[in-house]
């Protein structure tokens, strides 16, 4: 498999032989880290759905250049996952945003959750959603995924509530419980996906101290369904991800 790079500012060749370039941040780790060097394949992505895969023509320190061998455009996969991930402590949160965007999860939704310990306020919050959006790219270019998630800025029990209400009847949202009477793998594809009229998977994971009586009650009165993984407790690093393995076998993409 050829390395993969990302560079937002790609812009598609004519066709196949026509030369393209990466550059910034990527061009010189690929030059002075990987050693990347002229005659080695490779591919680039812009994080949207457009790879190019081909022959390293020119590397350079600030500049590689491709000759196209292929161009793809890979279509957003329908429906969309999204990780609502709450706050916590430590890197957990951050293992799992990287664990999640490794598993396939087309969007992030950083959540200010009532025992979220780590507190995103003032200019916290756009650095924390900055942070994320590091790793979701680093992440996506381990996974080699042609679409790269975004992370959206942080929200509260209440707004992440009225999203899931307006979203309505497209929107599903799926609050992690390990007491839900509903078990995630009891739902198939013709519950989860397009047969349904779904168009985006919401996965709601709380913090290491749980979601409160108060926020289940919130997010229920809103449309969301509670559901549970198994008969253990996983840490709110693997809850997530484990459940996107789950939602990816069900709805065919695994």
């Amino acid at each position: 498999m050829a390395h993969f790079y990302l560079d937002e500012s790609l812009v598609e060749p004519e066709g196949p032989g026509g030369v393209v370039a990466l550059r910034g941040a990527d061009a010189r780790h690929a030059v002075t880290v990987a050693r990347l060097r002229t005659g080695e394949r490779v591919a680039i992505g812009d994080g949207a759905g457009l790879v190019v895969e081909g022959e390293v023509v020119q590397s350079d320190r600030d500049e590689v250049l491709l000759r196209a061998e292929s161009i793809r455009h890979e279509p957003e996969p329908s429906p969309r996952l999204t990780l609502v991930q709450a706050l916590a402590k430590g890197d957990r949160d951050e293992l799992a945003v990287q664990a999640a965007t490794e598993l396939g999860v087309d969007g992030v939704q950083p959540w200010q959750s009532a025992r979220s310990v780590s507190r995103w306020e003032g200019a916290k919050a756009e650095k924390g959603r900055a942070r994320w959006q590091t790793i979701v790219r680093e992440a996506s270019k381990q996974a080699v995924r042609a679409h790269v998630p975004v992370v959206a800025p942080v929200t509260a029990t209440a707004s992440l509530a009225r999203r899931i209400e307006q979203g309505a009847p497209t929107t599903l949202a799926l609050v992690l419980d390990p007491l839900g009477t509903t078990a995630l793998s009891a739902l198939d594809a013709a519950a989860l996906g397009e047969p349904a009229g779904v168009t985006e998977i919401l996965l709601v994971v709380g913090p290491e101290g749980g979601i409160t009586p108060e926020e289940f009650a919130a997010l229920e009165r809103a449309g969301a369904r509670r559901v549970r993984l198994g008969a253990t407790v996983l840490r709110t690093s693997t809850a997530g991800p484990a459940a996107i393995a789950v939602l990816s076998a069900a709805l065919g993409r695994w």
